[in-house]
């Protein structure tokens, strides 16, 4: 019955859903994890075992926890923690990174268990949580235009055909901009498939040793970095997108397993996806919200598949080119940037402070290596505050 009903909600626009976030997420970031791998001091084996352990732990994340809560979760890498590690790990050993690895792993299941992160992040009223999300998806949105400046011909005719597919076809939109997508950078000659490195990814075990000193120096950092720059973010996405029951602590525990189970072989830091997850929790998946849970299915099912071909999937995404990923990025969050949008500010005892947190996270402020949309919801929540205190 279950596989019947899996079936019956299986959609075209929900599978390219999954399969655009894995693209996105590995053609824009990538770099940054090789950066970390290399700072680090990994060998290209190595590398390539950090692309199958993100590649298993992310894809397992996403299809086991979607399958079973019935929601679009997305798991991912930690992209500000990989570029804190690009910048701190060069003096140390690869086994003192994985026993960073293993303690922000660690650290992780034990805020999932302890379930304070989840009663936190359910005192953050719901404009102010779709401000943050208006907030970070805001630059996807302004990035159509600036790829279009870089590439108007390709852009511009993925532009039209999303435009007039929302009129026509709204459900596939985002599917026909895809398509669109890859026959004008082939036919264009832009896709360089020269540089794809053809390989399976074979799995190295690195044995973990534990610095004391890098841990709270480095772990510490990373742990609040995540937790602060992504799972925040992630949290808002679900609650304004319509997914505020998903469990988090019981999503934040699995997502610490996995972190340590993968570790070993090179999974840095796993948590909740942002940009990713409202691809899939968008309505362009799928109308219907329950239905959207297969967008993280198959995004997990895509990631999997990233991990065992390994540096071929990565080389292949790279050969895209820059401004078809950048569009189809902004086309795919459109609409969820104009939901939020209106959520942020449809309710006026929450709009000034909802419009101060779109503001500052938009503004992509940092302040010690927090990125803005901690403090997005942190001054925003001062201004609902301060507003309701002197109201009194």
């Amino acid at each position: 019955m279950k596989i019947k009903n899996f079936i019956s909600d299986l959609s075209l626009s929900a599978v390219s859903a999954g399969f655009i976030a894995v693209l996105v997420g590995y053609a824009s970031a990538w770099v940054i994890v090789y950066q970390a791998a290399i700072a680090a001091g990994a060998s290209q084996e190595m590398i390539d075992s950090w692309i199958w352990a993100l590649g298993m732990s992310m894809g397992l994340g996403c299809l086991g926890l979607s399958l079973y809560y019935k929601r679009p979760i997305i798991i991912a890498w930690s992209t500000p923690g990989a570029a804190l590690l690009a910048s701190t790990l060069s003096d140390n050993s690869i086994s003192e990174a994985i026993g960073i690895f293993i303690f922000v792993g660690t650290l992780t299941l034990l805020t999932g268990l302890s379930g304070w992160f989840d009663a936190l992040t359910k005192r953050i009223p719901l404009p102010l949580a779709s401000a943050v999300l208006a907030g970070i998806l805001f630059q996807f949105g302004l990035n159509i235009f600036t790829s279009l400046q870089s590439d108007p011909l390709m852009v511009g005719i993925m532009l039209i055909t999303f435009l007039f597919a929302k009129r026509c076809l709204p459900r596939y939109a985002t599917v026909a901009v895809l398509f669109v997508g890859f026959i004008c950078g082939y036919y264009f000659d832009l896709i360089n498939l020269e540089q794809v490195r053809w390989s399976l990814a074979t799995p190295v075990w690195t044995w973990p040793e534990f610095n004391l000193s890098l841990l709270i120096g480095v772990g510490l950092p990373l742990f609040i970095v995540t937790m602060t720059s992504q799972n925040i973010p992630g949290i808002a996405i679900l609650r304004a997108t319509g997914h505020s029951q998903a469990p988090v602590s019981s999503i934040l525990s699995w997502t610490g397993v996995l972190n340590i189970l993968f570790a070993p072989f090179g999974a840095f830091t796993l948590n909740l996806a942002a940009i990713t997850a409202a691809i899939c929790a968008s309505e362009e998946a799928h109308p219907d919200p329950d239905k959207r849970y297969i967008a993280g299915v198959f995004a997990g099912a895509f990631n999997i598949l990233a991990g065992i071909c390994g540096a071929t999937v990565v080389s292949l995404f790279a050969a895209f080119p820059a401004a078809m990923i950048t569009a189809l990025a902004g086309l795919a969050l459109l609409g969820i940037i104009g939901a939020s949008l209106q959520s942020t500010l449809e309710q006026p005892d929450y709009r000034d402070a909802a419009l101060i947190t779109f503001i500052v996270t938009a503004s992509g402020v940092s302040f010690f290596d927090i990125a803005s949309a901690f403090w997005g919801i942190t001054i925003g929540l001062s201004t609902l505050y301060i507003s309701r205190f002197t109201r009194t």
